[in-house]
């Protein structure tokens, strides 16, 4: 790491952030900063490393690469010390950040939000109302809705079992929980056709996220993803349960389609990779895709 590293704090609203600006290394070809930076927006129960450090190593390997990089805890995570606050109630806070980081990164005008999972979901809200963001970074996107995630266990999970040899192993020592999974299967193919079965386990409706307002989250992510005007990148994940389920909304939609067409966004796939890109090889593929992505345009 060659760059230089800062900590601090920062006001939104009536409530402190705390904020790490990693400051580039001036490359032979630059003579000054770059003028677009990479705002690291964390996702779900993270802070500002992120999983196995998945967003300091990110921040470094970019900021070597000659990009600024500021990646911040928001209202209720880390150390910044609030209500704890969804998703979809972060806006205000990535405002703060977005100003914070323009103000203390002077000759840098435009900023790319970098989000995983419901990181990237935040983004595709915020993006539209600022020019400032002239491009999103969206892996594995959080699109959750609970006939969504009933379709995905039922495709991903509960077909790829019957052709598990462990599966019918187990089955036949009297290894597998018969009776409790006929039970979870029914429940997803109730919950994947919109029906309620008394009795149900809350697991799946526990994992659906925010109450959705005003149309689907799949739905009002594609609105908020349309009435944008930067460049996007997506990244998704071979081996995760989140990036199936963003992939089957975007098989069974039509618009989604057109969308992921368009010129301005593009879309790489690692096929082995885990929800975090926990693998080194993982996580340095996706730090050279965003680095080589960002200097594209």
């Amino acid at each position: 790491m060659n760059g230089r590293e800062q900590a601090f704090m920062f006001k939104c609203e009536q409530d402190e952030l705390c904020g790490i600006l990693h400051y580039p290394l001036l490359l032979p070809e630059q003579d000054q900063v770059a003028k677009r930076g990479i705002l690291v927006v964390v996702g779900g129960p993270q802070y500002r490393v992120g999983s196995h450090r998945q967003f300091v190593l990110l921040a470094r390997f970019l900021a070597d690469q000659g990009i600024p990089v500021m990646r911040f805890d928001y209202r209720g995570i880390g150390d910044s010390k609030a209500k704890p606050r969804t998703f979809e109630s972060i806006d205000i806070d990535i405002h703060c950040a977005i100003d914070t980081f323009l103000e203390k990164m002077s000759g840098m005008n435009e900023v790319v939000i970098w989000g995983l999972c419901d990181a990237a979901s935040a983004a595709s809200f915020y993006a539209p109302n600022d020019p400032r963001v002239t491009g999103l970074v969206l892996l594995n996107p959080w699109v959750r809705t609970e006939a969504g995630i009933a379709k995905a266990y039922l495709k991903h999970y509960y077909l790829a079992r019957l052709v598990d040899r462990s599966f019918w192993r187990k089955l036949i020592h009297g290894e597998f929980e018969f009776i409790l999974s006929i039970k979870s299967l029914m429940s997803m193919i109730a919950s994947s056709l919109g029906l309620k079965i008394h009795g149900t386990s809350d697991e799946v409706r526990h994992e659906v996220g925010p109450a959705l307002m005003s149309g689907s989250l799949p739905e009002r992510m594609l609105a908020g993803l349309k009435a944008y005007r930067g460049r996007v990148l997506f990244i998704l994940s071979g081996d995760d349960l989140t990036a199936d389920e963003f992939r089957d909304v975007v098989n069974s939609s039509e618009q989604w389609q057109s969308f992921l067409r368009e010129p301005h966004v593009d879309q790489y796939e690692l096929a082995e990779a885990n929800h975090t890109f926990s693998r080194r090889v993982w996580r340095d593929r996706v730090a050279g895709l965003t680095s080589d992505w960002l200097n594209s345009w």
